[in-house]
C-alpha cells in the first residue's frame, strides 16, 4: 500500500484545509515582484526582514528541500511551515534569492533557484555543494508553476514527471528558409531532418525519476481538492476537447525545459516530436518550464559524488496556461494578451498538492522515507552516469 494509515492521512487534509495560500498574482504583478526584488537588491534594502546567518551554527539535515523557481512559488510555503525561522545566506545562490529558510527544527528548507536554465544550474549547484546542509538523505519537491500542452492537461492540474526532456537543444531555423517539405525549424543536433535521432548528445537531454516516488506523490495529491476559478473555467470552455475544457486533476506526464517561451500547434507539435524521438516514445510532452533539466544536471552531477541521492527527487509542475491557443485564437494572443486565468490556481495547488507530500514525508519518515522508496525503474541521465542502463537514447 501507498499509505499505510488512511485515517492519518485524513488529518494531514484538515491541516492543509487550513494552510492552503489564497495568493493573486497576475503575470504583471509576478514581473514586478522581480523588479521591485532587484530594486531592493541594487539599493541596499534588506530582502528578507528575518535575523540571516553568515553561517549556522551546525550543519543541517533537511528532511525535504523545496525548490522554487521565483517569488510567487516560494511565497505560499513560508508562513503554512514556518521556514522564516532559520534563513541561511548561501554563496553562489542567485543575488535575488541569496538564502535557504527552513524551519526551527531544520526538517524543511526552501530555496529559489531564479528563473532561467543558467540561474536553476548555478542556484542548486551552490545549495548542493554548501557546507551548510548534509542533504545525502533529504528528498527535493521541485515545485513551480508551468505551461501544457491541452491535449494532456488542463489550467490548475497538478502534473508529476517522471521524465525531463530537454527540448530545444537542438539547430533552429527560421522555417522559411528551409525546404518547404519541412514542417519544422527545428533539428536535432547533429542530424539533418527532423525526424532523426541526434547525432551529439551533451547528457543534459532526458533525464528519469523514480516512479515508484512519483506514483506516492500522485495518490497523495489525488488526496486533496485542487483551486480553480471562475476565469480559469470560462477560458478552458473555449477548447473543444478534453482534458483543455475539463477541471484541474492530477496527472502523471512529463516536464520540457527550453529558456523560450513558445506557444502554438506547430512549435507544440514540433517539440512533443522531439519529446518522443529523444526518448524512445518513452516521454509525454506535457507540462513547459525554464528550469528542471538544468536543476537535474546539477543533481544528476551532486549524486554522482555522494552529496545527495538521485532516487529523491520530485518534479511537480502545476498547470498556468495553455502552449496552444483554442480555434479561432491566435498563437501571438494566446501567449502575450488572453485571459486565461490559470496563475491564481496554479499558485495555489503548489501548496495544496505540495504541502499533503511534505506533510508526508514527515509523517512516515522513519518507515517509509528515511530508507527511501526504491526505484523499480533506470534513474538518472543520458550518459547512465550514475549506473544502470538508460531505457531511452542512442544505446551502447
Amino acid at each position: 500500500m501507498l499509505v499505510k494509515h488512511i485515517l492519518s492521512i485524513a488529518s494531514i487534509i484538515s491541516a492543509l484545509a487550513g494552510t492552503a495560500t489564497s495568493a493573486r498574482v497576475s503575470r504583471q504583478d509576478a514581473l514586478g515582484l522581480r523588479r521591485r526584488t532587484a530594486h531592493e537588491k541594487r539599493n541596499g534594502l534588506v530582502l528578507h526582514k528575518r535575523s540571516t546567518w553568515d553561517a549556522p551554527d551546525g550543519v543541517i539535515s533537511p528532511k525535504v528541500f523545496i525548490v522554487s523557481m521565483f517569488e510567487p512559488e516560494m511565497e505560499p510555503w513560508i508562513e503554512p511551515f514556518g521556514l522564516y525561522a532559520q534563513n541561511i545566506t548561501v554563496p553562489g545562490l542567485s543575488p535575488l534569492f541569496p538564502n535557504v529558510h527552513c524551519d526551527a527544527a531544520g526538517e524543511i528548507c526552501q530555496y529559489t533557484t531564479g528563473e532561467s536554465e543558467i540561474n536553476a544550474a548555478s542556484s542548486t549547484t551552490a545549495l548542493l555543494h554548501s557546507p551548510y546542509f548534509n542533504l545525502t538523505s533529504t528528498f527535493f519537491l521541485i515545485a513551480g508553476i508551468a505551461g501544457a500542452n491541452p491535449h494532456i492537461a488542463t489550467t490548475g492540474s497538478v502534473t508529476f514527471a517522471k521524465f525531463a526532456v530537454q527540448v530545444a537543444l537542438e539547430y533552429e531555423f527560421v522555417t522559411r528558409e528551409l525546404p518547404s517539405n519541412y514542417s519544422t525549424g527545428y533539428i536535432p543536433l547533429g542530424a539533418d531532418a527532423p525526424d532523426q535521432y541526434p547525432g551529439h548528445i551533451y547528457g543534459s537531454e532526458v533525464f528519469e525519476l523514480d516512479d515508484n516516488l512519483r506514483q506516492r506523490a500522485m495518490y497523495l495529491a489525488n488526496l486533496t481538492t485542487l483551486a480553480d476559478t471562475a476565469t480559469t473555467q470560462k477560458y478552458r470552455a473555449l477548447y473543444d476537447y478534453a482534458p483543455a475544457n475539463q477541471p484541474p486533476a492530477v496527472v502523471g506526464c512529463d516536464v520540457v525545459t527550453s529558456d523560450a517561451y513558445w506557444s502554438g500547434e506547430l512549435l507544440a507539435e514540433s517539440f512533443g516530436n522531439y519529446t518522443s524521438l529523444i526518448s524512445n516514445g518513452s516521454a509525454v510532452y506535457c507540462s513547459t518550464a525554464q528550469e528542471d533539466n538544468a536543476t537535474l544536471e546539477a543533481m544528476v552531477r551532486a549524486a554522482a559524488t555522494g552529496l545527495m541521492d538521485f532516487s529523491r527527487i520530485i518534479v511537480m509542475r502545476t498547470v498556468s496556461d495553455f502552449d496552444r491557443p483554442p480555434k479561432g485564437e491566435a498563437a501571438f494572443t494566446n501567449l502575450l494578451f488572453a485571459s486565461q486565468g490559470g496563475f491564481t490556481p496554479a499558485i495555489d495547488n503548489i501548496l495544496i498538492a505540495g504541502g499533503m507530500i511534505v506533510k508526508d514525508m514527515l509523517m512516515y519518515w522513519d518507515d517509509t522515507y528515511a530508507p527511501g522508496i526504491k526505484p523499480g525503474n533506470y534513474i538518472g541521465d543520458i550518459f547512465g552516469t550514475l549506473g544502470g542502463i538508460p531505457d531511452f537514447g542512442p544505446g551502447p
